[in-house]
């Protein structure tokens, strides 16, 4: 196993600033109960009354834990999650945070991931982080195109961008870990765009997928994944197939894998995400969040250019 141990202290120490005391509960399923104890520990040795749940992996990214699991989360100071599936957009999360918690989520996490992202450069992540985040609040559209033939034009109209930037310090402050890309809730959305990494589906075969956004909702896809996560998401009810995020990557230690975690994050990259947005801003609150992302993208930012065939040409 890749050694975790300067990941690890960086999450606890600097990311969450895990202070002599505090009550830190670590939640785990048994797939990531190492990467767990490892983090246990180290809240642990800085002092913290640190705690390991560890439940039963949820089916999908938005599904709820166990009550006991919630009553942990809402009594935390902090809360780290790295399990199997997200805990990121459920009830539960966002009831911790609106109680004064401040934690992290880390879906899907690796020791292999930990290791090589958490090795960012911290300060350029931020940089980069905060300023798409700013721009994606001061617009009120963005369009997406690629050399696939992408055409997907977002409403961005009365929405917060946010930077997931690595710090989480602040009374509240919650995020997704390894860190790396700005994101929005758009209001809306039409057109199509082509996937290469899908969440809970992985990476496509030869071909791209093809999504259809018509009206904020995604009503089609071609390509036999693309098709799996429109399955996935329909199941989850009528408003699974709702448009949650558009989110840039920002982190240039990440590279394509297939686990949405880190490919979300590939410096150049954008993602779009689909289910529930209640918790970044939107109004939609349902049991599943989908990822999905694009390649090569060029991305215009209420007229600014932020990425250009896959390069970030906007300067912070």
């Amino acid at each position: 196993m890749p050694d975790m141990t300067a990941a690890v202290r960086t999450i606890v120490r600097q990311c969450l600033g895990v202070r002599e005391a505090e009550e830190v509960v670590v939640v785990v399923d048994h797939a990531t109960w190492e990467i767990g104890e490892a983090l246990r520990a180290e809240a642990a040795r800085a002092g913290a009354e640190a705690v390991l749940c560890v439940m039963d992996a949820r089916d999908a990214d938005g599904n709820e834990p166990p009550s006991t699991v919630a009553g942990a989360l809402l009594a935390a100071d902090v809360f780290i999650a790295p399990t199997s599936k997200s805990l990121s957009h459920t009830r539960a999360r966002r009831a911790a945070t609106e109680n004064g918690a401040r934690g992290a989520t880390l879906p899907g996490v690796t020791a292999d991931m930990l290791a090589r992202l958490m090795a960012c450069d911290f300060e350029a992540v931020k940089r980069r982080s905060r300023a798409i985040a700013q721009l994606l609040s001061e617009a009120n559209d963005a369009h997406v195109t690629c050399p696939l033939g992408s055409d997907f034009r977002l409403d961005l109209t009365g929405r917060e961008g946010i930077a997931d930037d690595g710090d989480l310090t602040g009374e509240k402050a919650f995020g997704n870990l390894p860190c790396g890309e700005g994101f929005i809730s758009p209001l809306s959305g039409e057109g199509r765009f082509f996937v290469r990494s899908l969440a809970g589906v992985g990476l496509t075969g030869e071909a791209p997928a093809e999504l259809i956004v018509r009206d904020g909702r995604l009503t089609g896809a071609r390509g036999r994944e693309g098709e799996r996560l429109l399955q996935v998401l329909t199941q989850a009810g009528e408003t699974g197939t709702n448009l949650a995020e558009l989110g840039v990557g920002t982190n240039e230690r990440a590279t394509l894998t297939g686990n949405v975690l880190e490919d979300e994050k590939i410096l150049g990259t954008l993602h779009v995400a689909f289910g529930a947005s209640a918790g970044i801003g939107g109004t939609v609150s349902v049991p599943i969040h989908l990822d999905s992302v694009v390649l090569d993208p060029t991305l215009d930012v209420g007229g600014t250019r932020v990425l250009d065939a896959g390069r970030l040409v906007f300067t912070p």
